[in-house]
Order: C-alpha cells, then structure tokens, then sequence
C-alpha cells in the first residue's frame, strides 16, 4: 500500500542499487529494477520493497507479492520466487532508512512567518523555519536547519541545536537542547516540577524549582508528554532517549543514552536511569531509585526500588520476570482449588 501523497512527500521511483545501499545490504537478484515504494509483506505489491526480521513471520514472507524484501541471511532461501532478496543484519532498522529514501521528512523552509513573535536579542540559525503565530523569547538561540511549527512557543534563553523539531503547539522553557530533538504536538518541556513542603498548619508551600533541562542529541518527547524542569539539579535526557505520548518525567530526572519510555509511564522525581532502559506502557516508578544499564520494565509495573542492571521485572510491586509469573501460575491454582472446595460444600 503506498503513501498518501496527500500527506507524505515522494522522492521515487528509485533503482534497487540505491534502495540496498541506504539499507547497507546485499542484493541477490536483479539489480537493474526500479521500485516505486514501501509496504508491509502483507500488502506490498511487485514495484515496493518490504522486509522481515524474524522467522516468526516466514509464512507472510513466503506468500508476499513484494518486488524486494529486505531480510536476515538466514531468511534468504525464504523468499518466493521472483522477488529479489536484499540481505542485511537489522531488516527492521535498515527498512526505515529506505522509507525515508521514498518519502523523505519535511525539510525547513529557511523563513520566519509575519505572524511569528520574536523576543529582543533572538538568533535564528540558517534555514531554520518559525511557523505561524510562533513565540521566541527573549534571547532564545534557534540552531541552524531547525523548524518552529505553527503555535509554539520556545521560553527565554532556551538553546536548540542545529535540525531540532519543534511540532505544532508544543512548548519549551529553561532548557538546553543539542542538535536533532523533536517534540511531537503538545510536548511540555522544562515547567515547574511538582516539588512542595508541607508547613505546620497544613498547606503546601512551592519549592522553587531551580534547575533546567538537558535534552541529548536525538531525544524524542511524544505528544502530550511533559518533563519537568530540576529543582536544584538538572532534569537529563540523555541521547537517542525517546518518550511515547502521554510520559510524564518529573524534576531531577536522569536518564542515560537510548531510554525507552512508551505511552503513560510515569517516572517520579530524582530517579536515575543507566543507559537503554526500557518500560512498557503505563510502568511507574517511585522517586530516588536508580535503575541499572538495559533494565527492562514490563507494562503497567509499579517500580519501588533500585534494579540492577539488565533487570527484567513486571508486576505490582514489580519483581523478577519469572517470580511475577510463577506467583500468578500459584494464584491461579489457589483460585481453582478454592472453587473446588466451594462446589464440593455446596453438594
């Protein structure tokens, strides 16, 4: 199934030299053909290239109409006969290198829109684009290749590196961000974290919050989600971190390169995440934990103290993988034998 030229741009038809070498693989086959596209095994037709990771998914490999699929080696002999097998070691990632190839990201267009606010003593980087009704604070620093959306607004004195992405009515404050960060529609990056003191008498008093920000290169905040600014320290996400929509991180945050946080995990304040941890959808995590290097959280977990690293852990309160489960293989067997006992004493 193509793209809907409606709504993604097109670059092709494109030579299949071209399309193995944006994937770093080997042709086998003809090399000489042209593809117009992407799609699934399932719907690709003889002109687009698909790909498959894994052997779970031979039999849609075997039955597939693509024109080329791109493929582990040890798939090869797989695939049906006349289509073109372009083997490579990471299908999946190299199969999004060739989608862009077809239908590549929007580029700036290098223009600030007349009805875009800018603060005194801004800097706009070459080929950056400030979209419609956009605000820049006061001394803001927009790097170069960078896109404003249309209702964002960028706080005084935040810093973004060169092709940052700013979506539509997203919103940053007391943040520094390197080169290549995204925020999806609605992200809210560097409010005030939800830090208070209780007095005497009862009410809450606002603790200030301080700190700023730290986006690594190449971080991606999903729709609606927030990170809040540090209190005394600094909020980080590290590089290639990315957050699924509806995140919340709160102040003080760590996290290392290459965190996954998917849609409505929930990270309290001062937890330290090592390098490539991950948490399924709707994971918590109590505040001033540290979580070891490739943790792997399950979803809906509740997370109430340290792991080491390459912990895997689901459950509430969240234990090791196998524990969690042989706990609910026990519960099971209670609630059957319960019902036994019931049903034998109603006779």
């Amino acid at each position: 199934m193509s793209a809907d030229a409606r709504f993604f741009g097109y670059a092709g038809p494109l030579p299949l030299t071209t399309i193995a070498a944006a994937a770093g693989g080997v042709v086998h086959g003809h090399s000489e053909r042209l593809f117009a596209g992407v799609g699934s095994l399932e719907a690709a037709t003889p002109d687009e290239v698909s790909f498959c990771e894994a052997p779970r998914y031979v039999t849609a490999l075997r039955a597939t109409r693509a024109g080329a699929v791109l493929v582990p080696e040890a798939l090869a002999n797989q695939v049906p006969e006349g289509c073109v097998a372009i083997t490579c070691s990471a299908p999946a990632a190299a199969f999004g290198k060739v989608a862009v190839l077809f239908h590549p990201r929007p580029r700036p267009q290098a223009r600030i829109d007349p009805s875009a606010i800018l603060g005194p003593d801004v800097v706009i980087g070459e080929g950056a684009e400030i979209g419609p009704m956009s605000v820049i604070g006061a001394g803001a620093r927009i790097g170069d290749g960078c896109l404003i959306g249309p209702l964002v607004t960028v706080g005084p004195g935040v810093v973004l590196g060169a092709r940052c992405v700013l979506h539509s009515h997203a919103s940053i404050s007391h943040a520094i961000c390197a080169e290549g960060v995204v925020l999806h529609p609605g992200a809210r990056v560097g409010q005030e974290g939800f830090g208070f003191a209780v007095t005497p008498d009862g009410r809450f008093e606002t603790a200030p919050q301080l700190g700023l920000v730290e986006l690594g290169r190449g971080v991606e905040i999903g729709a609606n989600s927030c990170v809040d600014r540090g209190t005394l320290a600094n909020t980080v996400l590290g590089e290639g971190t990315r957050l699924d929509n509806l995140v919340q991180v709160g102040h003080n945050v760590r996290t290392g390169r290459g965190c996954i946080m998917v849609a409505q995990v929930g990270v309290s304040g001062s937890t330290v995440m090592g390098d490539y941890v991950s948490a399924g959808g709707q994971a918590g995590f109590s505040g001033h934990l540290s979580i070891g290097s490739r943790a792997r959280i399950g979803a809906q977990a509740g997370v109430i103290q340290d792991l080491p690293a390459e912990a895997e852990v689901f459950g509430t309160p969240a234990v090791p993988v196998r524990e969690a489960f042989r706990s609910l293989r026990v519960l099971r067997r209670l609630t059957a034998e319960s019902r036994h006992m019931k049903r034998r004493e109603a006779e």
